[in-house]
């Protein structure tokens, strides 16, 4: 029994050392029969990595050390908490630097997006030193880090010999490549430097020393904003896919050229994208749509074929919009982005419920397309917190066409408040609806197959989680609920709280997300110009710069904007091609317009156009009017006196004639008239007159200097002129 028992009690031991003995016979046989071969079809093919290949493509004996200050580095440009990190580390006897990109753009003279400290202390040392003037733990399986949390900013530390752990496999390969007259910081140093992604990413700063050290060529590309891998894109990229996503992120943001070897290298494995984790897609996908580059980051992952599964039918759409001659000037989505991107920046990024939103809203006005005056009212409610102000500045608005194919259909400006109330609460419903592929498997096979889109294929991947699907969810809910009762809680003013914005605060969302859907709908307004002050969407945002005419061309100039700023943007294929003959086509499609709408029997335009002809003859008649004026005006005074005496007799003949004799005294009036009216016109004229001349002679002499001052005889006589003109010119 004994026996047993401690049989029993080494049976794990033993199982242990046979494993150990089997896994080394089959390392070091000869024969690779004996030897366990990897699969090809493993989703992360990390055992045939072949890193001998790297020798020649890496100089580490190039390694230098170069002066910060020489590129205006200095170590006031680090935030306090990180430096706060860095000389605690340095005081209990840590080695401790800056590494990756927050060193690229300090020396690009921009804002990073955090600080990440390396130093040669254990992780769990790291929290023993902090736990005391900060919340410091310890998270992550395959690549730990220790998070600092410090007045509500968060320091990334990672340690050297974690780093050295977690690269089992091409460790001794590393070691190889070292220089061998190096001291032990430089040893560190040049380790990790081989373990980074890229090259511009490898850099490290000492901010005691002021010393920037570059081991992998990185300061010379980043001097070209050349994006190269630190090895050979292909095995960097087997060895992790999830950099294809960075590389894309970073080129994004800083304008930067892919390398031959960078672009074939993500043709070949980007399907390895596919088997990264749900949540590692998602923080890469936030950090690429959420800090300032989202518009050009999308172009990069449809260019590359990875946005078919990340996004299938935006990726479908974008491949719809560059068949059409008119791509990029009708391109919503890609400008909803470029208004996201004028907004948030590194320094004030945006929540990642911001752009789920505005993907929604896409979604739905593909399937589901909109009159413009809907969209005007339902960015607009959100925007200004309230139904009653948000309808009024739509109807402003929408008063010129919009031309976003198909995602807006004409305006009709007749419809009554009612009307547009329940057609936007509709669509907040549909964009509710709309999230739901964005979150679930299930959802987005059932949303394909009866989208704009049924062919195109289906992945089934999602990323989004369904946490952040329930908060943009809420964004739309009380919209949803009755449109012309919305309140989001009202606004002292109309500048944007970043601090609210980036932990994802709903009706500041809902505020930005309304402004982007606003601008983007300025940006694609077309027209004639006859209304310069109509669909221009002047939007004042306190902390940024004032927005008025979008700062895209319209469609007659066939321009869209294709940087930002700050880098190169690629265009869609095709969409650049022909601008001439899109420029004529254009041009005859809005002058036929009219027409084509009076063919298509639209009775409300037809009425306006016959308003437009009555004004036209109104304007005509005036100018006739006007005309007679100048002619009476240079007549004669004789010819006044001689006609005012006429006027004077016939006044006599008129008042000594009794009432049966009325009409013969007109007719000889009508005789010694000098006007050349009708007879119906002069007879009646001269009734009028007849009476006129009765009143005055009962009250006033008959003497020419009295006549001459009465009002009522010229007046009525320069009027009944008037009358016969216009008579005779129509």
């Amino acid at each position: 029994m004994a026996v047993t028992f401690r049989m029993n009690n080494n049976k794990h031991g033993v199982l242990a050392r046979l494993k150990t003995l089997v896994n080394s016979q089959n390392f070091h046989s000869a024969d690779p029969k004996l030897a366990k071969q990897p699969k090809q079809d493993s989703p992360s093919p990390k055992g045939d990595l072949d890193y001998s290949i790297c020798r020649d493509r890496i100089g580490i004996s190039e390694g230098k050390t170069l002066d910060a200050k020489e590129f205006g580095v200095t170590s006031s440009m680090i935030s306090h908490s990180s430096m706060f990190v860095l000389k605690l580390l340095r005081s209990k006897g840590f080695e401790s630097y800056l590494v990756g990109g927050c060193v690229r753009d300090l020396i690009l003279n921009r804002t990073p997006k955090d600080f990440d400290v390396i130093t040669t202390a254990k992780l769990m040392e790291v929290r023993k030193q902090l736990r005391r003037s900060a919340h410091a733990e310890v998270v992550g399986r395959r690549f730990p880090i220790c998070l600092v949390h410090i007045k509500g900013s968060v320091v990334e530390v990672t340690s050297f010999e974690t780093v050295a752990q977690t690269s089992n496999g091409k460790e001794q390969f590393l070691y190889s490549l070292l220089p061998k007259c190096s001291n032990k910081k430089d040893l560190f140093r040049c380790k990790n430097s081989l373990r980074r992604d890229f090259t511009i990413n490898s850099l490290f700063y000492d901010p005691f020393a002021n010393k920037i050290y570059d081991y992998t060529n990185g300061m010379a590309d980043l001097k070209t904003l050349k994006l190269e891998t630190v090895i050979p894109a292909q095995l960097s990229f087997k060895e992790d896919p999830g950099r294809i996503l960075r590389g894309f992120r970073i080129t994004a943001r800083l304008g930067l050229s892919i390398s031959r070897e960078i672009e074939a290298a993500i043709w070949t494995y980007s399907s390895l994208v596919k088997t990264l984790d749900k949540s590692r897609i998602m923080i890469e996908l936030k950090y690429m749509l959420s800090y300032g580059a989202a518009e050009p980051s999308l172009r990069l992952l449809w260019k590359f074929k990875l946005l078919e599964f990340l996004l299938p039918v935006h990726a479908a759409y974008l491949d719809e919009q560059a068949i059409e001659e008119d791509a990029q000037a009708s391109n919503m989505l890609l400008k909803l982005f470029f208004h996201l991107d004028k907004l948030v920046a590194c320094d004030r990024p945006c929540d990642c419920t911001l752009w789920i939103g505005l993907l929604a809203f896409h979604l739905a006005l593909v399937n589901n397309p909109q009159d413009a005056i809907v969209v005007w009212a339902f960015a607009s409610v959100l925007y200004h917190g309230e139904w009653k102000e948000g309808v009024k500045f739509a109807k402003e608005q929408a008063r010129m066409s919009v031309n976003f194919v198909p995602e807006i259909r004409k305006s009709n400006l007749y419809k009554s408040d009612e009307e547009i109330a329940i057609a936007v609460t509709k669509l907040a419903s549909l964009v509710i609806h709309s999230i739901s592929p964005l979150v679930e498997k299930n959802s987005l096979r059932q949303f394909l197959s009866i989208s704009r889109y049924p062919s195109f294929p289906q992945s089934g991947m999602v990323f989004v989680s369904r946490k952040a699907g329930n908060l943009a969810h809420a964004i739309f809910k009380k919209l949803a609920s009755d449109g012309k009762f919305y309140k989001s809680g009202r606004r002292t003013d109309l500048k944007i709280n970043y601090d609210m914005l980036g932990k994802g605060q709903l009706s500041e969302t809902g505020f930005v997300l309304g402004k982007i859907v606003l601008e983007t709908m300025s940006s694609g307004i077309v027209g004639d110009g006859k209304d310069p002050e109509a669909g221009q969407c002047h939007l004042k945002t306190k902390g940024t710069e004032e927005i008025g005419p979008s700062q895209h061309p319209d469609l007659v100039n066939h321009q869209v904007a294709s940087m930002d700023g700050e880098g190169q943007l690629l265009s869609i294929p095709n969409s650049a091609c022909g601008q001439e003959k899109n420029k004529k086509r254009k041009l005859v499609e809005n002058r036929c317009v009219a027409r084509k709408k009076m063919g298509s029997g639209n009775h409300e335009l037809s009425e306006k156009f016959k308003c437009k002809e009555n004004k036209k003859e109104q304007q005509k008649l005036v100018k006739i009017n006007q005309k007679v004026d100048q002619s009476m005006k240079k007549d004669s005074a004789k010819r006044k006196i001689d006609h005012r005496k006429q006027l004077i007799n016939d006044k006599k003949k008129i008042t000594s004639a009794n009432t049966s004799s009325l009409d013969q005294a007109m007719l000889m009036k009508t005789e010694h008239s000098t006007c050349t009216a009708s007879q119906s016109a002069v007879s009646e004229n001269h009734r009028v007159i007849a009476y006129n001349l009765d009143m005055d002679a009962k009250t006033t002499n008959n003497n020419l200097d009295v006549d001459a001052k009465t009002p009522n005889e010229s007046d009525m006589k320069k009027k009944k002129m008037r009358v016969s003109l216009v008579e005779l010119f129509k």
